[in-house]
């Protein structure tokens, strides 16, 4: 639980918004090893959706509540951003696993960082 509770306050955005831990949530469709994807809210996740690279990555159609999975290793992280080219972005997220479903609709960039 103080994980859990540590990983929250770390995603507080300086918008008022922010991601939460989702212990013990399973999904449809597996993030692969190495990635930041976002689910959509039938649990599938769409190529499109799927982030290697380190840096921004501008959204498109990414809107309401998704599940953000972050299956990158060696402790790499990401923001999600208001701002396209990845503006006004929130604190770094570093821990693995997949977050509560988190309204998407403002968010239009994701930075993937080492």
């Amino acid at each position: 639980m103080r994980k859990i509770v540590t990983i929250a306050a770390a995603l507080t955005m300086a918008v008022g918004g922010g991601l939460a831990m989702a212990p013990g949530a399973s999904a449809a469709t597996p993030c692969p090893s190495g990635a930041v994807c976002i689910r959509e809210t039938n649990g599938s996740i769409l190529s499109r959706n799927i982030f290697y690279s380190y840096g921004y990555h501008n959204l498109s159609n990414v809107l309401g509540y998704r599940v953000l999975v972050n299956s990158q290793t060696g402790g790499a992280g990401f923001q999600v951003c208001l701002g396209y080219n990845g503006t006004n972005c929130s604190s770094v997220v570093r821990g693995t696993g997949e977050y509560d479903p988190y309204d998407m609709t403002p968010i239009n960039s994701v930075v993937l960082v080492p």
